[in-house]
């Protein structure tokens, strides 16, 4: 299973300028695994 410390980096890109771009995307954090 995943831990929440392993999100940390996808946390701290999406609260930075670098991805100001971004609106409404979903950003899926399942591990690798895709939905069926």
């Amino acid at each position: 299973a995943g831990q929440p410390a392993e999100l940390a980096a996808l946390y701290v890109m999406l609260a930075s300028d670098d991805t100001s771009f971004s609106t409404g995307t979903a950003v899926g954090a399942h591990g690798g695994k895709g939905s069926p």
